[in-house]
């Protein structure tokens, strides 16, 4: 993948060789400016790939869907929730309008049908109907994350790829989402792809880990091995960073 042109064209992601099981979860860990988001977003669609193939569900994703009927049809099989939980949902909207729309979008469904599915997606993430009255502004960073997901989850997509999508909550409220995923994916068989820069977060989601560096994969494995005995230099400086429980920042040094 490259941005740019001539002299300034930029390499975001070069030589990434990988798969992912059906049902399976991959964390895609690095820094930022790593490449991690890029492939994200060259998985769901959002980047074209200059070179190399990509196969999605079986299917070819090199080109990038051009009409507004194939987008439509690849939205139904990988959706994607991001960090910011306000770039898929409408501040004017309440939870419940904003998966009515999705539902409207891809689904013939009457009134009764409508209600039903938007009650079950709230509790499969812990929305109670109340909340999803509420327009994202009145609802906590997690409840907005949490309706973020449903509206993703509306579709019943193959793949959910998340990008950093838990780190801008608390540690506790973190907790609370990330089970929430895993109770999802055990529950409907989904495929995750994971995007993090934080190692506790991929240590509890995903399965199988690859690590990015400049744009490259440096290294792979499943999260035991690549977390717990790390071969690579660059996965060891990672894993050094991350603070340890009871860590305190030291004292200012006095002038």
């Amino acid at each position: 993948m490259r941005h740019g042109r001539g002299r300034r064209e930029h390499v975001a992601v070069q030589g990434a060789t990988f798969a992912v099981s059906k049902g399976g979860s991959l964390g895609i860990v690095g820094e930022s400016g790593s490449g991690k988001t890029t492939l994200a977003r060259i998985i769901v669609g959002l980047e074209t790939a200059t070179s190399g193939s990509i196969e999605v569900c079986g299917n070819d994703r090199t080109t990038a869907s051009r009409s507004a009927t194939e987008r439509r049809q690849w939205a139904r099989r990988v959706q994607m929730v991001f960090q910011d939980p306000y770039t898929s949902l409408d501040r004017r909207q309440t939870g419940t309008a904003c998966i009515r729309e999705v539902l409207a979008m891809h689904y013939r469904l009457d009134r009764a049908q409508r209600d039903s599915r938007i009650a079950e997606l709230g509790d499969q993430v812990g929305l109670t109907p109340a909340l999803l009255e509420r327009t994202p502004s009145d609802l906590s960073g997690g409840q907005r994350q949490r309706l973020a997901i449903a509206r993703a989850l509306a579709v019943e997509p193959e793949v959910l790829v998340l990008d950093e999508s838990v780190s801008a909550l608390d540690v506790s409220v973190q907790a609370q989402v990330l089970n929430c995923l895993a109770d999802i994916r055990q529950s409907l068989g989904m495929t995750f792809v994971f995007v993090s820069h934080d190692l506790g977060v991929i240590r509890q989601i995903a399965d199988d880990v690859i690590v990015m560096k400049a744009g490259v994969i440096v290294e792979r494995g499943s999260c035991a091995d690549v977390l717990d005995r790390p071969e690579h230099e660059y996965t060891r400086l990672l894993k050094a960073s991350v603070p340890r429980p009871g860590w305190r920042p030291s004292p200012p040094r006095s002038a």
